[in-house]
């Protein structure tokens, strides 16, 4: 049953998303309060070359205070295309250009306080070119192979949520085509 809004308000705007905090009414009639943050959909990028690596991006994260191996993903533009979207992505966060894009999947990335879904694209026939990397200078793409990817979730290694799914994902995916 789903929970009913008595009162929202928004207590901070930035560039990237927004923090709300909304009074509800649980499914028991109890009063609560809920943090919201909105933020707009994003795409998640497997992408995979010709000798079936894995492309990932090595960068610092100020949240957690270090360098994490992730999946190329980021933001939606207004007037883009999630497919649009994957191949400018691509090109900045990894210089490559997909030949090829398909749609895979997509999920909530914390849906106890965001409102953030990641539409998840498989980038194939990957073809080089030019870094176009705008406030990311420190980002070094890491290729791993796709065989290696459970085993590098599993020993921790990779410590980003979407590139957990991402891969687990796509994995799975592989086995059934």
């Amino acid at each position: 049953m789903p929970e009913e809004v008595l009162s929202s308000r928004t207590i901070f705007e930035g560039r990237i998303l927004t923090l709300r905090v909304d009074t509800v009414r649980t499914a028991d009639g109890r009063p609560s309060t809920r943090e919201i943050i909105e933020h707009a959909a994003c795409v998640a990028v497997i992408a995979v070359d010709a000798d079936d690596n894995v492309l990932l991006v090595k960068q610092y994260r100020q949240a957690p205070g270090k360098d994490l191996l992730e999946i190329p993903a980021g933001g939606i533009d207004a007037g883009e295309t999630p497919e649009q979207a994957v191949v400018r992505e691509m090109q900045e966060e990894t210089g490559f250009r997909p030949g090829r894009v398909a749609r895979i999947s997509g999920f909530y990335s914390t849906p106890g306080f965001s409102d953030e879904f990641l539409h998840l694209y498989l980038a194939t026939e990957l073809v080089p070119g030019r870094l176009h990397a705008e406030d990311t200078p420190g980002i070094e793409v890491v290729k791993i192979p796709a065989s290696r990817a459970a085993a590098l979730v599993a020993s921790g290694k990779i410590e980003d949520a979407k590139t957990i799914a991402g891969l687990l994902y796509y994995l799975e995916y592989r086995k059934n085509r």
